[in-house]
Protein backbone atom coordinates (compact mmCIF):
# COMPACT_ATOMS: atom_id res chain seq x y z
CA UNK A 1 0.00 0.00 0.00
CA UNK A 2 1.00 3.52 -1.17
CA UNK A 3 1.63 6.42 1.82
CA UNK A 4 -1.38 8.08 -0.44
CA UNK A 5 -3.29 5.17 -0.22
CA UNK A 6 -2.73 4.68 3.42
CA UNK A 7 -3.31 8.38 3.90
CA UNK A 8 -6.99 7.47 2.47
CA UNK A 9 -7.67 4.37 4.48
CA UNK A 10 -6.61 5.98 7.77
CA UNK A 11 -9.31 8.83 6.77
CA UNK A 12 -11.78 6.82 5.78
CA UNK A 13 -11.81 5.06 9.16
CA UNK A 14 -11.98 8.20 10.94
CA UNK A 15 -14.98 9.83 8.94
CA UNK A 16 -16.77 6.20 9.27
CA UNK A 17 -15.95 6.67 13.58
CA UNK A 18 -17.09 10.09 13.22
CA UNK A 19 -19.93 9.02 12.14
CA UNK A 20 -20.64 6.11 14.23
CA UNK A 21 -20.47 8.11 17.23
CA UNK A 22 -22.44 11.29 15.78
CA UNK A 23 -25.82 8.78 14.84
CA UNK A 24 -25.48 6.52 18.56
CA UNK A 25 -25.07 10.05 20.38
CA UNK A 26 -28.07 11.76 18.38
CA UNK A 27 -30.52 9.00 18.38
CA UNK A 28 -29.88 9.09 22.08
CA UNK A 29 -29.82 12.92 22.74
CA UNK A 30 -31.32 14.11 19.59
CA UNK A 31 -29.67 16.16 17.18
CA UNK A 32 -30.24 19.28 18.70
CA UNK A 33 -28.91 17.93 21.70
CA UNK A 34 -26.07 16.66 20.34
CA UNK A 35 -22.83 19.22 20.00
CA UNK A 36 -19.57 18.84 17.84
CA UNK A 37 -18.17 19.01 21.00
CA UNK A 38 -19.81 15.82 22.29
CA UNK A 39 -18.76 13.85 19.50
CA UNK A 40 -14.83 15.04 19.83
CA UNK A 41 -15.19 13.49 22.94
CA UNK A 42 -16.66 10.50 22.25
CA UNK A 43 -14.54 10.09 19.07
CA UNK A 44 -11.84 10.97 20.22
CA UNK A 45 -10.61 12.67 17.46
CA UNK A 46 -9.64 16.62 17.49
CA UNK A 47 -11.72 19.56 16.22
CA UNK A 48 -9.41 20.13 13.19
CA UNK A 49 -9.89 16.11 12.41
CA UNK A 50 -13.55 16.64 12.28
CA UNK A 51 -13.73 19.75 10.19
CA UNK A 52 -11.46 17.90 7.84
CA UNK A 53 -13.91 15.68 6.94
CA UNK A 54 -17.22 17.71 7.49
CA UNK A 55 -17.78 21.71 6.96
CA UNK A 56 -19.95 22.03 9.86
CA UNK A 57 -22.62 19.92 11.69
CA UNK A 58 -25.40 20.46 8.69
CA UNK A 59 -22.96 18.61 6.75
CA UNK A 60 -22.34 16.01 9.80
CA UNK A 61 -26.09 15.41 9.44
CA UNK A 62 -26.35 15.11 5.26
CA UNK A 63 -23.55 12.66 5.88
CA UNK A 64 -25.65 10.71 8.35
CA UNK A 65 -28.40 10.64 6.33
CA UNK A 66 -26.10 9.30 3.10
CA UNK A 67 -24.80 6.42 5.10
CA UNK A 68 -27.99 5.47 6.51
CA UNK A 69 -29.59 5.75 3.20
CA UNK A 70 -27.05 3.40 1.70
CA UNK A 71 -27.19 0.73 4.65
CA UNK A 72 -30.76 0.88 4.76
CA UNK A 73 -31.22 0.17 1.05
CA UNK A 74 -28.63 -2.83 1.52
CA UNK A 75 -30.46 -4.19 4.29
CA UNK A 76 -33.61 -4.20 2.54
CA UNK A 77 -32.64 -5.46 -0.65
CA UNK A 78 -30.50 -8.48 1.39
CA UNK A 79 -33.62 -9.69 3.15
CA UNK A 80 -35.72 -9.17 -0.53
CA UNK A 81 -32.81 -10.92 -2.28
CA UNK A 82 -32.74 -14.20 -0.01
CA UNK A 83 -36.67 -14.13 0.28
CA UNK A 84 -36.71 -14.63 -4.31
CA UNK A 85 -34.05 -17.09 -3.82
CA UNK A 86 -35.58 -19.20 -1.45
CA UNK A 87 -39.33 -19.47 -2.67
CA UNK A 88 -40.72 -18.60 -6.25
CA UNK A 89 -44.47 -17.43 -5.26
CA UNK A 90 -44.40 -13.51 -4.55
CA UNK A 91 -47.00 -14.09 -1.76
CA UNK A 92 -44.28 -16.14 -0.05
CA UNK A 93 -41.63 -13.91 -0.95
CA UNK A 94 -43.54 -11.17 1.23
CA UNK A 95 -44.41 -13.17 4.14
CA UNK A 96 -41.06 -14.52 4.07
CA UNK A 97 -39.31 -11.07 3.70
CA UNK A 98 -40.98 -9.85 6.77
CA UNK A 99 -40.31 -13.10 8.81
CA UNK A 100 -36.53 -12.20 7.96
CA UNK A 101 -37.31 -8.57 8.79
CA UNK A 102 -38.54 -9.15 12.21
CA UNK A 103 -36.08 -12.47 12.87
CA UNK A 104 -33.10 -9.60 12.78
CA UNK A 105 -35.17 -7.06 14.89
CA UNK A 106 -35.62 -10.08 17.11
CA UNK A 107 -31.43 -10.98 16.92
CA UNK A 108 -31.21 -7.13 17.79
CA UNK A 109 -28.38 -7.64 21.10
CA UNK A 110 -30.50 -4.73 22.60
CA UNK A 111 -33.61 -2.59 21.98
CA UNK A 112 -33.59 -0.58 18.82
CA UNK A 113 -31.79 2.77 19.12
CA UNK A 114 -34.22 4.64 17.00
CA UNK A 115 -34.67 6.08 13.36
CA UNK A 116 -32.56 8.75 12.44
CA UNK A 117 -35.49 9.25 9.66
CA UNK A 118 -37.54 10.04 12.83
CA UNK A 119 -35.45 12.18 14.22
CA UNK A 120 -34.69 14.71 11.29
CA UNK A 121 -38.21 14.30 10.61
CA UNK A 122 -38.75 15.83 14.60
CA UNK A 123 -35.97 18.09 13.83
CA UNK A 124 -36.38 18.86 10.10
CA UNK A 125 -35.94 22.99 11.62
CA UNK A 126 -32.48 22.59 12.24
CA UNK A 127 -31.51 20.84 9.23
CA UNK A 128 -31.22 22.30 5.61
CA UNK A 129 -33.17 21.08 2.48
CA UNK A 130 -30.08 18.67 1.66
CA UNK A 131 -30.86 16.31 4.50
CA UNK A 132 -34.91 17.10 4.16
CA UNK A 133 -34.46 15.74 1.03
CA UNK A 134 -32.71 12.90 1.65
CA UNK A 135 -35.05 12.02 4.50
CA UNK A 136 -37.72 11.90 1.83
CA UNK A 137 -36.29 9.83 -0.40
CA UNK A 138 -35.15 7.06 2.19
CA UNK A 139 -39.27 7.10 2.69
CA UNK A 140 -39.82 7.16 -0.72
CA UNK A 141 -37.36 3.87 -1.50
CA UNK A 142 -39.46 1.90 1.59
CA UNK A 143 -42.45 2.63 -0.31
CA UNK A 144 -41.35 2.07 -3.63
CA UNK A 145 -39.95 -1.30 -2.31
CA UNK A 146 -42.85 -2.44 -0.09
CA UNK A 147 -45.55 -1.34 -2.66
CA UNK A 148 -43.61 -3.42 -5.98
CA UNK A 149 -43.61 -6.73 -3.66
CA UNK A 150 -47.35 -6.24 -3.16
CA UNK A 151 -47.82 -5.46 -7.04
CA UNK A 152 -46.21 -8.69 -7.33
CA UNK A 153 -48.37 -10.88 -5.40
CA UNK A 154 -51.59 -9.03 -6.84
CA UNK A 155 -50.50 -10.74 -10.38
CA UNK A 156 -51.18 -14.26 -8.66
CA UNK A 157 -53.88 -13.39 -5.90
CA UNK A 158 -56.67 -11.32 -5.04
CA UNK A 159 -56.94 -8.85 -1.81
CA UNK A 160 -59.82 -9.50 0.31
CA UNK A 161 -60.45 -5.72 0.59
CA UNK A 162 -60.06 -2.56 -1.87
CA UNK A 163 -56.91 -1.27 -0.71
CA UNK A 164 -54.48 1.03 -1.97
CA UNK A 165 -50.92 -0.72 -2.32
CA UNK A 166 -49.20 2.35 -1.75
CA UNK A 167 -50.90 2.74 1.67
CA UNK A 168 -50.17 -0.84 2.75
CA UNK A 169 -46.51 -0.54 1.77
CA UNK A 170 -46.94 2.92 3.97
CA UNK A 171 -48.79 0.86 6.31
CA UNK A 172 -45.73 -1.61 7.08
CA UNK A 173 -43.32 1.95 7.26
CA UNK A 174 -45.44 3.13 9.96
CA UNK A 175 -45.12 -0.47 11.80
CA UNK A 176 -41.64 -0.15 11.93
CA UNK A 177 -41.35 3.19 12.88
CA UNK A 178 -44.16 2.88 15.59
CA UNK A 179 -42.40 -0.56 16.99
CA UNK A 180 -39.23 1.14 17.35
CA UNK A 181 -40.88 3.78 19.58
CA UNK A 182 -42.46 1.21 21.84
CA UNK A 183 -39.69 -0.70 21.79
CA UNK A 184 -37.44 2.05 23.33
CA UNK A 185 -40.21 3.34 25.25
CA UNK A 186 -40.75 0.21 27.13
CA UNK A 187 -37.62 -0.97 26.91
CA UNK A 188 -39.21 -4.58 25.16
CA UNK A 189 -36.77 -5.33 22.84
CA UNK A 190 -39.64 -8.11 21.33
CA UNK A 191 -41.98 -5.55 20.54
CA UNK A 192 -40.92 -4.22 16.95
CA UNK A 193 -40.76 -8.12 15.72
CA UNK A 194 -43.93 -9.40 16.81
CA UNK A 195 -45.59 -5.59 15.63
CA UNK A 196 -43.85 -6.79 12.22
CA UNK A 197 -45.27 -10.14 12.83
CA UNK A 198 -48.94 -8.78 12.99
CA UNK A 199 -48.36 -6.89 10.07
CA UNK A 200 -47.50 -10.13 8.45
CA UNK A 201 -50.69 -12.18 9.74
CA UNK A 202 -52.31 -8.98 7.89
CA UNK A 203 -50.97 -9.09 4.76
CA UNK A 204 -52.24 -13.37 5.29
CA UNK A 205 -55.96 -12.44 5.94
CA UNK A 206 -55.56 -9.85 3.45
CA UNK A 207 -55.04 -12.37 0.67
CA UNK A 208 -56.99 -15.17 2.13
CA UNK A 209 -54.77 -17.48 3.68
CA UNK A 210 -54.85 -19.54 7.11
Amino acid sequence: MTAAEAKATKGAATRERILEVAERLVLKQGYTGTSIDDILRHAHITKGGFFYHFSGKNDLAIGLMQRYQRNDHAFFMDLATRARELVEDPLHQLLLFLKLMSDEMANLPEVHPGCLVATFVYESEQVDDRVREINVGVLQAWRNLFSEQIANVDTRYEKCLDVDNDALADMLTSVIEGGIIISKALSERRILADQILQYRNYIRLLYGIA
